[in-house]
């Protein structure tokens, strides 16, 4: 028995606006990059591609040291060989993180010329300002970069003006500091292209609220919440942080705000739990160590430029403070270190402070017990008192 099929009509075309092609940026890694950068950066498009009818973006991930590239979080992740596709117009994201500013691959350097020369937007994201100075490709421009390794890129080229914020915008180079920073680059070039709806939309899906612009700063905290902090002590830290070589001295300091000496010190232990100059030292010893990772300094040339008028001096500060040598910390992440390590943070030296205060308040009480043991019977012992006591410590003591 035949059966009997009744065809429906073929369905007329569907009218479709014209399909854009998705925008390509391409991410650039060199070994021991900072993954959490890296999918800053990239989860924003792949949200705007989650939420648009259509892709609106495609990235590609390329490197001249290999198919698995690892990251400074032990990971690896897949990378293609550097292609001579043009891209003109398009935005080519240079990471680089640790060892970055020893990085030179001269197939590399040579990419990233020609691919500029061809009309690609570059964008130096942490350190890959290193990869882009050394490929000459930074002008007067400002960049930003992270702001502690800021300090030596300055010192290797100070011709290349750093601003402190989260990103930079202007061309010919754009620029990115890291961190959580890519997600604020990515949603305003989202915004850019596509307007604001959509990269608030982007932002709400990420939890990521609200977008922060590009002059925004980049630390808001100094081992506690500077919310707390009175302006007279941020402008004191902000003093102290611009005269790293040639430390003002504490009266100097006091005068320049117009506050009395014990005032600004009363500030100062409110705020930060310790002094001005055990902070200004430790500020100093921080800066010291970026120099030391990447510059080419000698260890005498640090110690002067982080204002250490004597040697001995800088050199027994830093094993007291980091309990290591200078020279120790010559390589950021030396070869024998399974990962890298940052000495010395604010927060851990206002605990050892108080740690050392509250022994000595102990020794005090012993002592006292000690005494009170040995008064006869009817004498009146002394009221003990609860003034702060003076913190005897290395750093107590006029720097440099």
């Amino acid at each position: 028995m035949t059966e009997n099929r009744i065809s429906a009509p073929a369905p007329a075309p569907l009218l479709r606006d014209p399909v854009t092609p998705p925008t390509r940026v391409t991410f650039v890694l060199v070994p021991r990059f900072n993954m959490a950068t890296l999918i800053t950066l990239i989860e924003p498009l792949r949200v705007a591609n989650y939420l648009a009818p259509q892709p609106l973006y495609q990235w590609e991930i390329l490197s001249p040291d290999g198919a698995e590239i690892p990251a400074s979080n032990g990971l690896t992740i897949s990378a293609q060989p550097l292609s001579d596709r043009n891209r003109r117009g398009e935005a080519i994201f240079a990471l680089g993180s640790w060892g970055a500013e020893d990085y030179a691959n001269r197939d590399l350097l040579a990419w990233l010329r020609r691919q500029s020369r061809d009309g690609a937007r570059l964008c130096a994201v942490e350190l890959g300002c290193y990869l882009l100075a050394k490929a000459g490709l930074l002008t007067d421009t400002p960049i930003a970069t992270h702001w502690s390794w800021a300090p030596g890129f300055q010192e290797r080229y100070p011709d290349i003006p750093l601003v402190e914020q989260l990103y930079t915008l202007d061309e010919p180079i754009f620029s990115c500091a890291g961190g959580m920073a890519g997600v604020d680059l990515m949603l305003r070039l989202i915004a850019g292209r596509h307007g604001d709806s959509l990269a608030g939309e982007v932002a709400d899906q990420m939890l990521h609220q609200p977008i922060l612009p590009p002059e925004a700063p980049q630390r808001r905290t100094l081992g506690q919440g500077t919310d707390q902090f009175s302006p007279t002590l941020r402008d004191a830290i902000a003093l102290i942080e611009a005269n790293i070589a040639d430390p003002l001295a504490v009266p100097e300091i006091a005068q320049r705000l117009g506050l009395s000496q014990r005032q600004l010190e009363r500030q100062f232990h409110r705020g930060l739990g310790c002094s001005i100059v055990q902070f200004g030292t430790l500020v100093r010893l921080q800066h010291a160590r970026v120099l030391l990772i990447a510059t080419k300094l000698s260890v005498r040339e640090i110690a002067t430029a982080t204002g250490f008028n004597a040697m001995s001096h800088f050199a027994a500060a830093f094993r007291k403070c980091f309990d290591r040598r200078p020279s120790d910390y010559r390589q950021g992440w030396a070869p024998s270190e399974a990962a890298p390590s940052w000495p010395g943070t604010l927060s851990a030296y206002i605990e050892t402070l108080r740690l050392r205060a509250a022994r000595a308040v102990q020794g005090q009480a012993t002592s006292f017990d000690v005494v009170s043991s040995s008064e006869g019977p009817g004498e009146e012992k002394p009221k003990a008192h609860d003034e702060r006591p003076q913190v005897n410590d290395r750093f107590t003591r006029r720097p440099g």
